[in-house]
């Protein structure tokens, strides 16, 4: 998928290619995952109202059933209001004092790329692959696992997500540059906010003994336990592939916090309710979404 448009432009639009002909991608599943990722009246969502319905330009028939052609898609921002306060300053562990010191940006509004708004597109990108995976048996499914405890009112929390991938073959991934293993951490670490990846006892597996470990294979080659995460060698073994992915707590709180200007005065980043306080729960459908799409590249 390439995608282009921003958080404060008039359209978010996207192009989808290599899906091949004859997959029905109903538009009542496309716009159920949208509603997933939506804005919401959940305690942690923005205020932002976006209804995020998705227009198809080309790609799809009359009878929703891909052609074969590349799939170009239209989602137009409705609730667009430019932050004029914070404008001109740096917004803590956003992407201002990075995308100064690449591209010399004094002015936010130049920043909208990085606006978790982009993973809508995502979401259009992964209902395609969904379709395509659900013919194949495969199922992806996320869930939120924790998330962080805000230290006073307005304030955002990070969150752990776990996905499991159920139905896939194995042999799927290559043995050295481009492993299954390798491709899912490439597409987490790619949405907003993830600092954090492991696949199947991940970090733990460091305190773990071999003896613990190891997955003991049964007859029939299947395994006794499935500590490796459905992964082995950077290859799919036939096992439920697991991982979970650690997101920091959103930049954007709801009160005032001291910062500097471009020019490096002291300033005022002020608070506003513009932006979710955690990125669970609408995380899940973008989480899903990478998966099916790093899935379906490998079949």
């Amino acid at each position: 998928m390439t995608d282009w448009g921003d958080t404060h432009g008039t359209c978010l639009e996207g192009r989808i290619e290599g899906c091949p002909a004859g997959v029905c991608v109903p538009a009542a599943f496309v716009a159920s995952e949208m509603a997933r990722r939506a804005p919401s009246s959940h305690a942690l969502s923005t205020r932002r109202a976006e209804d995020d319905y998705v227009e198809f330009l080309s790609g799809l028939d009359a009878e929703q059933r891909t052609t074969g052609d590349p799939i170009h898609f239209r989602i137009h921002n409705r609730d667009v209001r430019v932050n004029e306060a914070n404008r001109h300053v740096i917004r803590p562990s956003h992407a201002s004092l990075s995308y100064y010191k690449k591209y010399g940006y004094t002015d936010n509004e130049l920043c909208g790329r990085a606006s978790a708004r982009q993973t809508a597109c995502r979401v259009v990108a992964g209902a395609v692959a969904k379709c395509f995976l659900k013919t194949k048996g495969i199922a992806i499914m996320a869930e939120t696992v924790s998330t962080g405890t805000p230290c006073r009112e307005g304030d955002s929390v990070g969150a752990l997500v776990r996905c499991r991938i159920l139905g896939l073959p194995a042999g799927l991934g290559e043995p050295v540059y481009d492993k299954f293993s390798a491709r899912l951490a490439y597409a987490m670490l790619s949405i907003n906010a993830a600092k954090g990846f492991e696949i199947g006892e991940g970090f733990r597996a460091a305190a773990m003994a071999g003896s613990q470990y190891n997955d003991l294979p049964t007859s029939g080659f299947g395994l006794a336990t499935n500590h490796d995460g459905g992964v082995q060698a950077g290859i799919t073994n036939g096992q439920e592939v697991v991982f979970r992915v650690a997101f920091k707590p959103i930049p954007s709180v709801h009160y005032d916090q001291p910062t500097i200007d471009f020019e490096g005065n002291p300033a005022i980043c002020y608070g506003s309710d513009r932006n979710d306080l955690c990125v669970a729960p609408r995380v899940l459908p973008v989480v899903e979404a990478m998966a099916a799409m790093v899935v379906m590249d490998f079949l």
